[in-house]
């Protein structure tokens, strides 16, 4: 899967041409509007981007979260090493690597919820202009007619670049949701 950046000034454009992707098969997860006028996605009723989404919290959580999987390795292996285990046991010394990582990795994302998503941060400028930045994530095959069809037809699109998705697994859960949601009673 990848995903296409786009910017553009104009929200009933985007409007429209979420409507025309999604008339071509493509599902709301897979189409978001990165913008600072949170009323106007509301009015144009685009999918916004999460909040949490926006902040970098998973990626830097799963680095913290490896980190601090080492450093409780290191506190087993002081136990395991030093021979303390024998005169005072091992449930202090598992109670502490199990804190350690879990601090650790809580402090992660606390230093995540801070900064802007690592996708997003290359369109700060752009979005404090008042600016607004579409992406789609596009599965292999829908890249053709997502350009020919949709995306040639609005010249006020400027096209900002492509990179791999790491979201494919999300969308695919989103999509199974709502369809469950629509086939339950």
């Amino acid at each position: 899967m990848r995903r296409y950046y786009f910017i553009s000034d104009d929200l009933d454009d985007l409007s429209q041409i979420e409507k025309e992707l999604e008339a071509r098969g493509m599902t709301t997860p897979q189409i978001h509007v990165l913008s600072m006028d949170d009323a106007g996605l509301q009015k144009h009723h685009l999918n916004d981007v999460a909040p949490l989404m926006r902040r970098d919290v998973f990626r830097t959580t799963a680095k913290a979260f490896v980190f601090g999987f080492l450093c409780a390795v290191l506190v087993m292996a002081f136990a395991i090493f030093s021979g303390a285990t024998q005169s005072i046991g091992w449930a202090p010394f598992v109670l502490l690597a199990i804190v350690v990582m879990g601090f650790i990795t809580w402090e992660g994302g606390m230093w995540g919820i801070q900064e802007p998503n690592i996708h997003f941060k290359r369109f700060e400028d752009v979005i404090k202009s008042g600016k607004h930045v579409l992406y789609v994530e596009v599965t292999k095959g829908r890249e053709e007619m997502m350009m020919k069809e949709v995306v040639s037809h609005h010249p006020s699109l400027q096209a900002a670049g492509l990179e791999a998705s790491p979201s494919g697994l999300l969308i695919d859960a989103e999509n199974s949701a709502s369809r469950f949601v629509k086939w339950a009673p």
